[in-house]
């Protein structure tokens, strides 16, 4: 077999990955190319993995660690779409506050796994708003740690790709990527809107084809990296619901709205909410990436007794508060209209980063 091309989406959270990775996926399947996602995070039963299969996209999932911590497991779910997919392109998106990619992921591929994978540049996604706080001296609304991951992010990259440009004025996308580009002198600078779909043709012909990266390796503080993604609370959950002939956009909307009133009245940074309500095919997402003004809702899951929520939140607290935060705001949601079954519920502080490798 070929080697496949591997093009890795890295970014904090919210930035965008798993909806540019779905829109790249589409477009390559219908030229006819055949294509694998592997998708990443600290727990399983992720929102984004669901969502992608709902597209009948392949999707492998590296749950449990990040990409870097379980480098062996990401090799295995690169071979197993390699061997059942035969696919022509693998996009792979890391868990989002991972960083030090190029010397914990792009290095040791190219080293040990030359045969099987061409590494495209490291892209790492970035939301405007949290970018310009961060070039301009903020935080981004993060914490000071998880804000010097997100930094961090951005100097290791390749391709630096300013997502959500629809948000923008043509003079504010303009502005945003010059004080990008003298940021980061070195790295490529470039901007897309996955709701419009501009820009996207012209990322992916810049890094569907380069090769030779993991030159840039990060002097990082492997404490300061730790702490930062141990200041987000994490919870992963499953709920199978049922109520007569419900109408589950209505629901999904007074869950998210419920979890931006509560963060907001507690004043707790978010690093990213995602909530799917599925019935069958059909299957509604909401979004948070910071206050309420970042709320989106997508899709419908239409009316029916029967479906299922998948919950997945970051929030800058501890996995116990953000526990008791959203199964209060559930109850609330579902009150006696629906019954509700815990499938799945975990909630947890991710440990320290120990990679497999690290060369540099």
């Amino acid at each position: 077999m070929n080697t496949t091309r591997l093009i890795i989406c890295g970014g904090f959270l919210g930035a965008g990955k798993t909806t540019l990775i779905w829109d790249v996926a589409q477009r390559l399947m219908a030229q006819g190319k055949r294509v694998g996602l592997v998708t990443n995070d600290q727990a399983p039963e992720l929102v984004d993995s669901q969502l992608l299969r709902q597209a009948n996209l392949k999707v492998a999932e590296v749950a449990g660690s990040c990409f870097c911590c379980n480098f062996n497991g990401f090799v295995e779910a690169i071979r197993s779409l390699r061997s059942n997919v035969e696919a022509d392109v693998i996009l792979a998106e890391p868990v989002g506050s991972c960083a030090d990619l190029t010397a914990t992921i792009v290095r040791p591929l190219k080293k040990f796994h030359s045969t099987e994978v061409i590494v495209s540049p490291l892209t790492v996604l970035s939301d405007p708003a949290r970018l310009r706080s961060i070039l301009y001296g903020g935080n981004g609304g993060l914490h000071e740690d998880a804000a010097y991951i997100y930094r961090k992010q951005l100097e290791e990259s390749d391709v630096i790709l300013i997502t959500k440009t629809d948000l923008l004025s043509s003079e504010e996308t303009e502005k945003l990527v010059k004080d990008t580009q003298a940021c980061f002198h070195h790295t490529k600078v470039m901007t897309c809107s996955t709701l419009t779909g501009v820009g996207i043709r012209e990322w992916f012909g810049e890094v569907a084809n380069r090769q030779g990266e993991g030159t840039k390796i990060l002097d990082i503080n492997y404490d300061k990296y730790a702490h930062g993604e141990a200041v987000l609370g994490w919870l992963n959950g499953t709920v199978a619901l049922s109520g007569h002939n419900a109408y589950w956009d209505a629901l999904l909307k007074d869950i998210m709205t419920g979890i931006a009133q509560a963060v907001r009245r507690e004043k707790l940074r978010v690093g990213h909410i995602k909530v799917i309500a599925e019935n069958g095919r059909q299957y509604a997402v909401g979004n948070l990436t910071g206050d309420a003004n970042t709320l989106q809702l997508r899709g419908t899951a239409g009316s029916s007794d029967n479906a299922k929520l998948i919950i997945n939140a970051r929030v800058e607290t501890s996995p116990e508060h953000l526990d008791e935060l959203v199964r209060e705001v559930l109850l609330d949601a579902i009150g006696g209209q629906y019954t509700d079954e815990i499938l799945a519920w975990r909630y947890l502080q991710p440990g320290r980063p120990n990679p497999t490798h690290r060369i540099v």
